[in-house]
């Protein structure tokens, strides 16, 4: 049998390292060892009722073939509302794309732009997908480091500094995976600023948060605080956070006609369409109440506070509050140089999250993963008595370093 050698766009990326971490937990567990898992980004809530009852009627239907590549009327249509409705900004069926979730609409937005060279932007901390993807399409991911001082947020500063003629894409995720962190109006608007004067470059906002705030005002797109970017600005958001609907499959993103005209030609090629049945449950999601929006944010809400102020009373760690999203990113700066019981030293954060998982069975995702050190990310996105439960364990073996 001939040696395997896989093409170069595959060698060139690594596995994302939170499914490594969650295949590494299900291991673990498999092992009869019982793990606090904080690693996985999954609402740990059943999909609302209403949803699976919408994907229920339309199998009853007979609404399993395939559909439009972009997507069944009803769906086109509760994202044209959901998108004017976040933006303030009309959006025609021309200007959407929907995939096999958010990840996939980003994937293949940037196989539909990237040439050999073509720079990304990427603010520091961020999503570990997005460099591996710049990656395998051949484009060059431009990290910019964004620490605590600036909210983990990129500045216009920095922006205009990381900006050169090569440059494709700004990414920015708001509110952010892993920190939480949220862009304002102003601090929008001034990135916008900056952009006015780089009209060949494109931005991808990535939204898919954008139900899990936490802030007094509505949480704000880059279109709607500048209208003029609109025909460069690609507004992706999906179904999975929001609504628990992670294995549903579905994401979608608003943008130029052009652009998603030339995602939606690869979309045809990759899979045809989305699943027919996930559209429908999609479609009712984003159409009718949005009470378990509200409830769920509560419990959010009630989950990042009590993880805070756990681990902020945790001697050598420090946790910044997240205005979204249901993660925390935690600064362990203070148990880097310390020993562990065993006369393991702990160097980096990736030493520290193997120590919390072989001495206290709690599981997190180091900060190397998403290019700022030394760091660990949380999920609040299980119970409170799991969350109680890990920092109790943390704690304790923080302790025990030396």
């Amino acid at each position: 049998m001939p040696e395997f050698v896989p093409a170069s766009r595959v060698t060139r990326i690594k596995s994302s390292p939170s499914v490594a971490a969650a295949a590494r937990v299900r291991e673990l567990k498999a092992e009869g060892r019982r793990i606090l898992d904080l690693t996985v980004g999954e609402p740990d809530f059943d999909t609302p009722q209403h949803i699976k009852d919408a994907a229920v009627a339309a199998i009853g239907r007979g609404e399993t073939k395939y559909t439009s590549v972009t997507g069944t009327p009803e769906l086109q249509k509760a994202i044209l509302q959901t998108l004017e409705r976040k933006t303030g900004q009309q959006y025609t069926p021309a200007e959407i794309t929907i995939g096999g979730g958010g990840k996939q609409v980003i994937f293949t937005a940037f196989m539909a732009t990237l040439d050999q060279g073509d720079e990304v932007v990427i603010p520091a901390p961020y999503w570990v997908s997005y460099p591996d993807m710049v990656l395998a399409n051949e484009g060059t991911p431009v990290i910019v480091s964004c620490g605590e001082d600036t909210g983990f947020k990129i500045s216009p500063e920095a922006l205009a500094g990381a900006l050169t003629e090569r440059t494709r894409w700004v990414i920015l995720n708001t509110p952010s995976n892993p920190t939480g962190a949220v862009y304002s109006r102003e601090e929008l608007a001034g990135l916008a600023a900056v952009l006015q004067d780089h009209p060949s470059v494109y931005v991808l906002t990535d939204e898919i948060y954008d139900e899990i705030h936490f802030g007094e005002e509505p949480i704000t797109s880059l279109v709607a605080v500048a209208p003029e970017l609109k025909d460069r600005v690609l507004v992706t958001n999906g179904v999975s956070k929001a609504y628990a609907m992670t294995g549903w499959r579905l994401g979608y993103a608003g943008g130029p006609a052009p652009l998603v005209a030339a995602i939606n030609k690869l979309q045809s090629q990759m899979s045809s369409c989305p699943s027919s049945v996930s559209q429908a449950a999609a479609a009712a999601a984003l159409t009718s109440d949005q009470s378990f929006v509200r409830e769920s944010l509560e419990v959010y809400r009630e989950r990042r506070d009590t993880a805070v102020a756990g681990l902020n009373a945790v001697d050598g760690l420090h946790c910044w509050t997240p205005d979204g999203a249901f993660y925390a990113y935690v600064n362990c700066v203070g148990v880097i140089g310390k020993t562990a019981p065993d006369g393991r030293r702990i160097t980096t954060d990736e030493d520290f999250t193997l120590y919390l998982l072989e001495a206290a069975s709690v599981a997190v995702i180091q900060g190397s993963a998403y290019g700022l050190s030394p760091y660990f990310r949380i999920s609040c996105s299980t119970g409170l008595p799991v969350i109680e439960e890990s920092i109790a364990a943390i704690e304790k073996a923080v302790t025990a370093l030396v």
